[in-house]
């Protein structure tokens, strides 16, 4: 075990860090979703996509 250890030790670190970082942002990319937050920048005069994420109100 200590042998594994020693060959694969900072690969196993890295992984563990990269594991961390994705967790951590599907954490806060679902958390800002459910508070209403946007990544988009607001910009939707220019966005061809304005339809999907904003709802637009009747006219």
């Amino acid at each position: 075990m200590a042998q594994f250890l020693a060959t694969y030790g900072g690969t196993l670190l890295v992984a563990a860090v990269v594991a961390a970082v994705v967790v951590w942002a599907v954490w806060r990319l679902r958390k800002d979703k459910k508070q209403g937050k946007s990544t988009c920048g607001a910009n939707c005069a220019h966005c061809p996509s304005a339809g999907m994420c904003h709802k637009q109100g009747k006219a």
